[in-house]
Parts: structure tokens; C-alpha cells; sequence
């Protein structure tokens, strides 16, 4: 490795050897001045909001001094060390770093590729964090490098810790690219994984979702920008914004430009979207991020459900999505809220603070609710009462760009009291119920939800569930070995008075099941129904009967039969159709 100097005194080096094992091996190398120097390794990585616990992945940790004669260290705490540096001008710490996840928002290495997050796998200093960087790649010479940094060959440049650690890349001989510009900002478009790929089609729709929100932001924060797309060859779906980049993962592969086509509009309008939401227009209590410790917020609703709403939104406005494509989004979205019971016991805002908590899985039964569905159904609703107050002349997309105008080019964050500022300000009414009820507290959203739509001419239909165990026994299931697994209890429904979620059905009225629930649930003459089901590994029998309730519809936008000239043009100006 080089020797510091005065234009990069920190140094990095990645070498990539025997693939098969999945270590990548990692060397820093910091000038020190004091007897004592911490070494720590980012708790959680920007765009997942909840601690990641990326030292599990780290072995064989040791510091040499300037001379190459090992140091002594102590753990301090799960990811931060403690180096005696008392007799040297210079540390460097290597490790081995196991790359073996394949997400958005991890590192991973086999024979094909290298594909580093610096945020979960590069160690820092804490006091050298506003100083220039230099990364050394070690890599097969075929291999291209994806990346936002500059680049002068396998060597990477950055001017923080902060824009390394926001700054992923993929090295891999198997690339393909291509780039459009919009403004005279510059867009690329990586596929990893993919070589057949109607570009023509492809750079069409990105670059027309992406004008259309320079447009209306009047500025994009950076000169480039890389879209860095992982195609899989099994199921998945994630996305990770970073500043210059976004790392996206999508399969299977055979269907990225068929049935999955879709997703990958939405997934990239969602993370250009975030470009300016969160990398730019960032919380007052992430400003800057601490990557050492969580960074609680109420204000997932903003970072994330305006950026669900407006990610969408975009394709509709850019005349990507048509709105029968639209309303596909939205539903989803609406289903998820409508089937969550967790929306009356805890606030959109409340929920947020606790992604640090639980945010990212299911969690105990009713609890919480999701930033990005309530978030997106709120922003909806705060969009609508702007257009309401304003005949149409303005919309949410002004109360975001002042955000970014008057705070993010400005260097400042923002809080809640900030956030319902703007939206008054823009829209010239209160917001004061919407906060209160709504974002802060546990109201019904479907009061609020009718009286927008309806101001575009559209309504909330509800649509009994085709799923008789779904419709009138109240439960979701999943399939499992021919059984089915309950994930989900409605309320004061028939399944919650006998039910528990992760009762595995075997059979219905002594019938054996095979993918069949509601076969056999529909086939019996009577309402009553005896199920065999295994609860916490013991055989039990229990008494299912129906009532006159029904439960789980399902929810979809239709427009209304007949639509008044005002819904019109609400409607109109809405989608910019």
C-alpha cells in the first residue's frame, strides 16, 4: 500500500482471492497522532434504518504500525476498537471480510463479481472522517467497475468517509451499460448479470421518469448519476439510494423485462426519487449520520412514504405508467394498510422511531404499521388537500422542492413542526388535524382516503376475497408442505377466537389438506369446521364456524360513473394527462 500524503493520508486496499471461500481480504491504512486510536465499523448503513451488526462478517482483525510490527488493540464494544498507536505515525489495520449476501445493501464475492457496500464492510477513524480517501482495488484485470467515485482504473477516489461508505460498486466482466442525459446531468444504467437488454425501451422510461422530477425540483443535487442493477436468478426485490448511486436487486432473472418489468420502473423511480428525499432533504437528527450508534426519527413518513408516493406518482406524470398501471401501486398499497390491525394501536410516526426496533419484519401481531405504506397513503392525502386548496396550482411536489430550495441546498434539516410549515405554507390551510389524527395518532384513514379520491372522481371499491377462509373464517395463510400456515388473524373474526398465527392446518373435517384449504373448506355442507392443526409441536383439534361478518376484502381504485367537470381537471392536473 502507498504511503499517506498530504492529498489522501487515508488509504484503502481490497484484494479479491480463492472466490469460492467468499472472504474478501481489507487493509486501511490511517495516520495517527495520538497514544490511542479508535477504530470503528459502521452500526447500521443509511437506507435501512435499523442497526446491522456488520462486525459478524469480520475475521483474523490485526494493526501493524509504520513499520509493519504488529500492535496491540481491545474490543470496546461489538464493532468499535481501541489501538495502541503511541509509537507510530501511521496505522494499518487488516481483516478478512466474509462477502457471501447478495442485496441491495450488502457486500458479496464469487468468481464472477466483487460488489462492496463500504458502509458495512470499510473500518474508519472517527476523527479522520472529513478527510480525502484512496481505494485500491485488487481485481481481475477483465473486470469493469461500476461505481459513482472517481475512478482513475482499479483506484477509487473520495473526499469523505461519508461519500465512501455512500458509495457502492460492482466490478464484474459482466456489465452492460448504458447512459442518457437529462439537463445536462448524466444518468447510467448498469445490469449485472444480463445481456440481452432492449436498451431502446429501457432508456425511454428511465429518462422520462427522470425529467419529469428534475422538472419539477428544478435541480438534481449531482452531475452523474449510476442506477447499478443486480438481475438474480431467483425471487427478489430490494432497493438502497445512495447520493450518486443506486445498488438494485431483481428476479428472476427470465422475467426483469417481462412480468418484473414493472418493478424495476418502480423500484428506480422510487430510489432517483430519494436522490433528492433523505440524501438531500435529510431529518435534523441524521444530519449528519452517525454511523455508530441508531438515529431515531419520526419522520419515516416523509423520508420514505412521500418517496413511495412520489416514486410512483412520477410514472404516471411522465406518461411511463398509464393510470390503470397506477392504480395497480396504489391498491397494493391500500391492501396493505386496510389488512394491517397494527394502524389503531401504533402512529406512522411511532413506527418509525421503532424501525430501529423491529421495522423490518412483521413483528408480534397488530402492533405497528409501515412507513412506507402509511407514509404513502398520508402523502397522498397531504397532495390532494394542497390541490383542494390551491384549484389545482399547486401540489405536494412544491412543499418537497422548497424542502430541498430552502433546507438541503442550504446545508439545514427538518423536523416535523418544519415538514407541517411547508405543507401550510404551500397550501395555504392547516394541517393541524391531519398531524395530530393521523401522522401522530391511530384515526381511520378511511374517511380521509374517500374524500380525496373522490375529489379526483375516483372511489374505494371493496371486493369480498375470493378466499373463503380469508372472506369468512378470517385468517391468511401460507402454503407449507401441502399444509397451510396462518400469518395473519382479523380481529373479532371466527379464526381469532380459536386461532394462532403460525397454526399449521393438516386437515379440514378429517380430510387431509394438499394446497386445498378452501376446497375443503367450501366442500363441507355445514359452517362448522374441524381442523387438525399443529400448535407449538403438539397435534390439536379445533371448531371453525362462520358468521355473517365477512373480513380481508379486497381494495381497489375505480373511477366514478359519472365524473363533474371539477373532477375533471382535479384529475387531469393530478396525473398530468
Amino acid at each position: 500500500m502507498s504511503t499517506p500524503t498530504i492529498n489522501s493520508p487515508i488509504h484503502y486496499q481490497i484484494t479479491t482471492e480463492n472466490p469460492q471461500q467468499r472472504f474478501v481480504k481489507i487493509r486501511a491504512e490511517f495516520p495517527v497522532k495520538d497514544k490511542i486510536t479508535t477504530v470503528k465499523l459502521p452500526a447500521w448503513r443509511p437506507g435501512r434504518y435499523e442497526l446491522g451488526n456488520f462486525a459478524k462478517n469480520v475475521k483474523g482483525f490485526r494493526v501493524l504500525d509504520a513499520n509493519s510490527n504488529e500492535l496491540s488493540y481491545r474490543k470496546t464494544n461489538k464493532d468499535t476498537w481501541e489501538i495502541a498507536s503511541e509509537n507510530t505515525d501511521s496505522i494499518t489495520v487488516e481483516y478478512l471480510y466474509f462477502a457471501n449476501e447478495l442485496n441491495a445493501g450488502s457486500t458479496y464475492f464469487d468468481e464472477n463479481q466483487l460488489y462492496v457496500n463500504p458502509v458495512n464492510c470499510m473500518v474508519y477513524v472517527p476523527e479522520l472522517v472529513n478527510e480525502p480517501i484512496e481505494l485500491k482495488l485488487e481485481i481481475n484485470t477483465d473486470w469493469k467497475i461500476a461505481c459513482g467515485l472517481r475512478q482513475e482504473k482499479n483506484i477509487l477516489f473520495a473526499n469523505s468517509f461519508d461519500e465512501l461508505a455512500d458509495s457502492p460498486f460492482i466490478c464484474s466482466s459482466q456489465l452492460e451499460s448504458a447512459t442518457y442525459e437529462v439537463e445536462n446531468y448524466k444518468f447510467h444504467i448498469w445490469f449485472n448479470g444480463l445481456s440481452t437488454i432492449p436498451w431502446e425501451k429501457v432508456v425511454e422510461d428511465f429518462k422520462k421518469f427522470t425529467t419529469k422530477q428534475i422538472e419539477h425540483f428544478g435541480h438534481f443535487p449531482t452531475s452523474e448519476f449510476h442506477f447499478l442493477i443486480h438481475a438474480l436468478p431467483y425471487t427478489a426485490y430490494h432497493g438502497v439510494e445512495h447520493l450518486t448511486t443506486t445498488v438494485i436487486t431483481l428476479g428472476p432473472t427470465h422475467q426483469v423485462f417481462k412480468d418484473l418489468y414493472k418493478e424495476l420502473l418502480g423500484v428506480s423511480s422510487h430510489e432517483l426519487y430519494h436522490v433528492w428525499n433523505v440524501k438531500s432533504i435529510r431529518p435534523t437528527d441524521m444530519l449528519p449520520y452517525n454511523f455508530s450508534q441508531e438515529n431515531y426519527s419520526e419522520l419515516g413518513f416523509v423520508y420514505e412514504g412521500v418517496t413511495t408516493y412520489m416514486g410512483d406518482l412520477y410514472l404516471l406524470k411522465s406518461g411511463v405508467f398509464d393510470l390503470s398501471n397506477y392504480f395497480l401501486e396504489f391498491n397494493d398499497q391500500l391492501q396493505k394498510h386496510f389488512d394491517n390491525a397494527g394502524r389503531f394501536n401504533y402512529s406512522v410516526a411511532q413506527s418509525s422511531f421503532d424501525t430501529w426496533l423491529d421495522g423490518y419484519v412483521a413483528g408480534i401481531p397488530g402492533r405497528k404499521t409501515s412507513i412506507y405504506t402509511e407514509g404513502c397513503l398520508l402523502a397522498f392525502v397531504s397532495d390532494i388537500y394542497i390541490r383542494r386548496a390551491t384549484n389545482n396550482q399547486k401540489g405536494l411536489e412544491d412543499a418537497m422542492r422548497s424542502l430541498y430550495t430552502d433546507f438541503a441546498q442550504k446545508g439545514k434539516g427538518y423536523t416535523s413542526e418544519i415538514y407541517k410549515q411547508i405543507l401550510e405554507s404551500t397550501a395555504g390551510i392547516s394541517f393541524d388535524s391531519l398531524f395530530t389524527n393521523y401522522i401522530f395518532g391511530t384515526e381511520d384513514y378511511e374517511q380521509i382516503l374517500n374524500e380525496c379520491l373522490n375529489y379526483l372522481g375516483l372511489k374505494i371499491a371493496k371486493i369480498a376475497s375470493k378466499s373463503y377462509s380469508e372472506s369468512k373464517l378470517g385468517m391468511k395463510t401460507l402454503p407449507k408442505n401441502g399444509n397451510a400456515v396462518i400469518t395473519s388473524i382479523a380481529p373479532e373474526s371466527p379464526a381469532s377466537l380459536v386461532c394462532s398465527i403460525g397454526d399449521e392446518i393438516l386437515s379440514v373435517n378429517a380430510n387431509k389438506l394438499n394446497n386445498d384449504l378452501d376446497n375443503w373448506l367450501t366442500f363441507s355442507a355445514t359452517e362448522t369446521h374441524s381442523l387438525s392443526i399443529i400448535r407449538n409441536g403438539k397435534l390439536q383439534e379445533i371448531s371453525l364456524s362462520a358468521n355473517e361478518s365477512t373480513f380481508y376484502p379486497k381494495y381497489e381504485v375505480q373511477l366514478i360513473e359519472e365524473l363533474s367537470e371539477e373532477q375533471k381537471a382535479a384529475l387531469k392536473a393530478w396525473a398530468e394527462i
